[in-house]
């Protein structure tokens, strides 16, 4: 049997896979609503149609690729050929989804439906083989646990970059105009994620294959699935999360810019010397990369950026915390605990008044550093929900399983961003407005607390009947390597 230790290289270069994908996807949860309908000019109630119907349509996908990323078979094993395949195509669609052609307002709808559906499509074939790959890179839970937390550090890059470094890149690079600046960001990123790709594809290993005498008929599979309790509740945890994620950072923009007052804000960044900050960035970047932020106006956008510098900062401090407490607790455990206390400092937020711009980026950080803590471990979960699997059935089904919980994602993601596009709509918010009206800025103010804490605390609910404890996953463990 081949050796389960992960080197180091291998690690950082499964983890470029996500810093690739997350380029796009961080971007996909934190400005899409934003693109749509502040940059594109796309009514709010169109762009919820757009994101849920194309995100949902494109989510069934992820189903039909696990069954087909299950029966791969090249001399490069089932998952990472999939990786190199669609490594182009990602870097073109994700281009020219967030490129704006200057159609009439039909046509623009259409154009965004289009785009945002193949976008989805190529995400599912790409990421459901990588995010499976983990699943067969090793067996050891510990090595599990090591390699999550590599690969969430660049999610966490890629989340820097996006939520920091986004705006005042594309209001430099478009000269303020940000529909030129975000094509030419996005072709940054695509360039950067294609390159990303092809390191992880040779870099990475399969090492673990199911029994050579196990027959797959997919209808086995799914029924298989139907049985395992905890990808049931896995599944339906994803579909929370990514529900919360798309509510809450899409809301971020709207909640700096419409709800807390430009006053205090501007008091905040002379409180902490953003105007040295600045000047030392254009040091290091160049200056005209951060001119916007000097510019009467720009104190939301400069608050949200600095406010997520330093919550991307505390989640991946968090992150290193994930591995020693689930190697002692159980990843069960420590999921649930503080994805609890991550609500709790969301709701908080919901009773700041406008002028709250210190406590709010302080609560920021607090739940930055908490649920950074839980991140990494998804995706081991699901990890351990295919050993489950294999335990229970003596029948190896990584992808679909994986397939699953990317769809989950899919759904999630979509009906966050749909949510967001719609209640905003509903409670009267007028695009890019110098005032909103008092429903709009209560609608934005609870869809970045109240509504997300609420859902992630039915999450940490929910963790209370999933089965594999810290006792059960050594068991599984110890398991799979003698059959092994």
């Amino acid at each position: 049997m081949p050796s389960q230790k992960l080197s180091v290289l291998e690690k950082i270069g499964y983890s470029l896979g996500d810093l690739a994908a997350n380029l796009i996807f961080q971007t996909l949860m934190a400005f899409l609503a934003f693109f749509y309908t502040d940059i594109y000019k796309i009514p709010a109630a169109s762009a919820g149609v757009v994101m849920l119907v194309g995100g949902v349509v494109g989510a069934f996908f992820n189903l039909a690729m696990g069954a087909i990323a299950d029966r791969t078979n090249t001399r490069w094993g089932k998952f990472r050929p999939w990786v190199l395949w669609t490594a182009v195509p990602f870097g073109v669609i994700s281009l020219l989804a967030f490129s704006t052609p200057g159609f009439n307002e039909t046509g623009k709808v259409v154009y965004a439906f289009i785009t945002y559906f193949l976008l989805v499509l190529v995400y599912s074939a790409n990421n459901l083989p990588y995010s499976a790959l983990s699943g067969v890179l090793t067996g050891d839970m510990k090595e599990r646990n090591s390699l999550a937390s590599y690969r969430f550090v660049a999610v966490m890059i890629a989340q820097f970059t996006i939520q920091v470094l986004l705006l005042p890149l594309a209001l430099s690079l478009g000269d303020g105009d940000k529909a030129k600046g975000f094509e030419k960001v996005m072709l940054v990123f695509a360039i950067t994620g294609v390159v990303c790709f092809i390191i992880t594809f040779l870099t990475t290993r399969e090492r673990i294959s199911p029994p050579k005498e196990q027959k797959t008929p997919v209808m086995q599979d799914l029924s298989d699935l139907t049985k395992n309790k905890p990808w049931i509740i896995m599944l339906v945890l994803t579909i929370l999360v990514f529900v919360t994620l798309a509510t809450k950072g899409g809301m971020n923009i709207f909640y700096f810019k419409y709800y807390l007052t430009e006053e205090s804000q501007v008091r905040f960044l002379n409180s902490v010397g953003f105007d040295n900050i600045i000047r030392w960035l254009g040091n290091v970047f160049t200056p005209k990369a951060f001119d916007e932020f000097s510019k009467p106006g720009s104190a939301p956008y400069a608050v949200a950026s600095f406010t997520s510098a330093f919550s991307t900062i505390s989640m991946i401090i968090g992150i290193f915390f994930s591995k020693p407490l689930a190697d002692r607790f159980g990843k069960r455990n420590i999921f649930g605990w503080f994805l609890f206390l991550s609500a709790f400092c969301l709701i908080m937020i919901n009773f700041y008044p406008p002028t709250a711009v210190g406590p709010t980026f302080a609560t920021q950080i607090v739940h930055g550093f908490l649920y950074g803590i839980t991140i990494p471990l998804l995706w081991a979960m699901i990890a351990d929900v295919a050993d489950y699997s294999e335990w229970k059935n003596n029948r190896r089904a990584t992808a679909i399983i994986f397939s699953a919980m990317i769809f989950g994602l899919k759904v999630g993601l979509s009906i966050g961003g749909a949510l967001s596009a719609w209640l905003l709509s509903i409670f009267g918010y007028i695009p890019d407005a110098l005032v909103q009206p008092q429903t709009a800025t209560t609608g934005i103010r609870m869809l970045i607390s109240i509504i997300p804490g609420f859902i992630f605390i039915v999450g940490a609910a929910l963790l209370l009947m999933y089965p594999i404890d810290k006792k059960t996953e050594v068991q599984i463990e110890q398991d799979l390597k003698e059959r092994r």
